[in-house]
């Protein structure tokens, strides 16, 4: 039972994880909260059913080319929800985030209704068992994938030039541009990269669940900003760690407390390490010199 609880936990913790980089490389650079990114894992997620059902795509094509739509869309809302509004008080780009989610939920709605939707995919039917646990193949590939995936975007960003021109930008958008890196491409290049991976994540989701909805991305964005800032929002390896301390969380809890209440107690610990430690567990704080 707890084998498979904890095998549980790290699925969903690996779903969050993924969505939770998006919240943490805008975080970095812009030091502001992308809330629309929930629900650009939500179009991500039917990206991934057009492609498979309308285009008749394999599951890999459709991860590719719901991964390269739902960049070019993440790079689009931040040059026009978000940039504009980069020397304005913070306020004002998080009601800009509100708007854009709003109207991904009303486009989607439009396009494919209220309903919800299953996926038009049999990858992840077989299961396989040992001893007491059991794990089905879409498990497989979120565990596989998630790590695969994170670990060549910490990679990327420390290994490459660009992914240190991304640091630099992190650091200081001023002192980045002086030195000749071109920020506004660096922030779009962030955007792109969380946007992609949403999408992963949302097809993925969309497999295990065997269902997609408009209103999907409110609750598994609130989780992910949960994990990022449990892990140190702006720090990639904190998103990933808060996202799998999370999903083990909500899965014991769930198991041996109450189902009703996995999301409380999550929030709760939110909650604790905010007063204790409100930089996360792997965040730093910020030492503002005069």
């Amino acid at each position: 039972m707890l084998l498979q609880q904890i095998t549980n936990g790290l699925t969903i913790g690996m779903i969050y994880a993924l969505i939770a980089l998006g919240y943490t490389m805008v975080y970095g650079i812009l030091k502001i909260v992308n809330f629309a990114h929930g629900d650009i894992y939500m179009i991500g997620s039917f990206m991934g059913l057009f492609f498979l059902k309308e285009m008749q795509f394999p599951l890999y094509a459709a991860f590719i080319f719901s991964a390269i739509v739902t960049a070019i869309l993440g790079i689009m809302i931040e040059r026009f929800a978000y940039r504009p509004l980069r020397n304005v008080d913070r306020i004002v780009p998080l009601i800009s985030a509100l708007g854009v989610s709003t109207l991904l939920i009303s486009v989607a709605q439009l396009i494919w209704g209220s309903s919800m939707h299953p996926f038009p995919t049999t990858f992840g039917s077989k299961v396989y068992s040992a001893g007491d646990v059991t794990i089905s193949e879409i498990q497989i590939l979120i565990l596989i994938l998630s790590c695969v995936l994170m670990i060549a975007l910490q990679l990327f960003v420390k290994k490459t030039k660009i992914g240190t021109a991304m640091r630099a930008t992190s650091m200081n958008l001023t002192n980045a541009a002086l030195l000749g890196i071109n920020t506004n491409r660096m922030i779009s290049l962030a955007f792109a990269i969380g946007s992609a991976l949403a999408a992963v994540a949302g097809i993925m989701v969309g497999i295990y669940y065997n269902a997609v909805y408009p209103t999907m991305g409110y609750m598994a964005g609130i989780n992910a900003f949960t994990a990022a800032v449990l892990g140190g929002i702006g720090h990639i390896p904190g998103a990933m760690l808060g996202g799998v301390l999370l999903g083990l969380v909500e899965a014991l809890s769930g198991a041996y407390i109450s189902s009703q209440y996995k999301s409380v107690i999550s929030f709760a610990i939110l909650i604790i390490m905010l007063l204790i430690r409100p930089s996360g567990l792997l965040g730093k704080k910020d030492i503002n010199k005069v």
